[in-house]
């Protein structure tokens, strides 16, 4: 992996995560505007520049202040995702995303930056109803952040303390509907259900529709390679993939409820069902939260159950 000298932000190159001499600390942040990337890092001058000049200070203001504030905290090495990847690269870019959990799991500390919450000692309402709103609760990639993260620190925009996930665990619950046990290591994230963890991720959004599914292979241990291009079936091959590994039936829930008599009623709805005569599969094509609260539009039959019945003597199916 690639990571960023704090004091210079020169580039240094680890095979391995654990082998980053006392660890590293990790950005959070959503992408707006103009953001650092790995080949803007390449074109800074070198170590050879004049004492007097910092490379650190070509960054944009967030990645700026992150280092700082890093190094400050006695942290030699940190990663940003948007320029410790090469992704002109395709072989970087997919060992990235396939090992983005990792990278989040085994640093030093994770700094979590809200650019739309403003600190204020006045006004703490404000401030905690711009938190629970904040852009971070509904980005994709963010949430394996928040989960793989021991350590994670939330940041205002004037890069000032809110708290740990730990302290703030109650209001990321009410945020983002992961249970407090999880958010404080209580209980393993592992423990919850397939459809439970995606529907931690049914209401987020990412801007490449593939990536709604390449931002849960940490959730649940999953290496597949990336394709951009195939669109929203990333998430049925996720699906697919997860089912090789995973006995959990719960991943058969992801749909619509549909209630009907007997079979000749599920097949007049399975053809008045817009797609469902060009679908190829069973499996949901993206984490969208239309049915309920969580879960992806699918039709299929929630139960299938034989039963006697005295006056007509037929199979129910309900």
């Amino acid at each position: 992996m690639w990571l960023l000298g704090t004091a210079r932000a020169n580039l240094v190159f680890f095979p391995q995560p654990e082998d980053v001499p006392g660890g590293y600390a990790i950005l959070s942040h959503t992408w707006r505007g103009e953001e650092d990337s790995f080949q803007k890092l390449r074109l800074l001058p070198s170590r050879s520049s004049p004492p007097w000049f910092n490379p650190r200070d070509r960054l944009t203001p967030k990645v700026q202040s992150f280092l700082e504030l890093a190094e400050k905290h006695g942290h030699e090495y940190a990663w940003v995702d948007t320029c410790c990847i090469n992704k002109e690269s395709s072989a970087e870019l997919s060992e990235g995303i396939n090992s983005m959990f990792r990278y989040y799991a085994v640093s030093a500390i994770c700094y979590v930056y809200l650019s739309g919450v403003i600190y204020s000692d006045t006004d703490s309402r404000r401030m905690w109803s711009a938190f629970h709103r904040s852009r971070w609760h509904w980005r994709g990639w963010t949430l394996q952040e928040l989960i793989a993260s021991r350590v994670l620190v939330f940041y205002s925009k004037e890069w000032i303390s809110l708290g740990t996930k730990y302290e703030l665990a109650d209001r990321l619950k009410e945020a983002t509907g992961i249970s407090t046990a999880v958010l404080r290591f209580e209980n393993p994230f592992t423990d919850a259900s397939i459809v439970t963890r995606i529907s931690w991720a049914a209401h987020r959004e990412t801007t490449r529709p593939e990536d709604a599914a390449y931002s849960l292979f940490g959730l649940f241990g999953v290496n597949m390679p990336t394709l951009y291009g195939e669109g929203r079936h990333a998430f049925c091959r996720l699906l697919m993939e997860i089912s090789k590994t995973s006995q959990d039936p719960s991943i058969f829930l992801l749909g619509r409820r549909w209630y009907m008599s007997d079979l000749e009623d599920l097949q007049s709805k399975l053809q008045g069902t817009p797609d469902s005569r060009t679908r190829r599969h069973l499996l949901p094509l993206q984490p969208s939260p239309t049915f309920g609260p969580f879960f992806p539009t699918i039709p299929r039959v929630i139960r299938y159950e034989p039963s006697v019945r005295s006056q007509r003597g037929q199979d129910e199916v309900r």
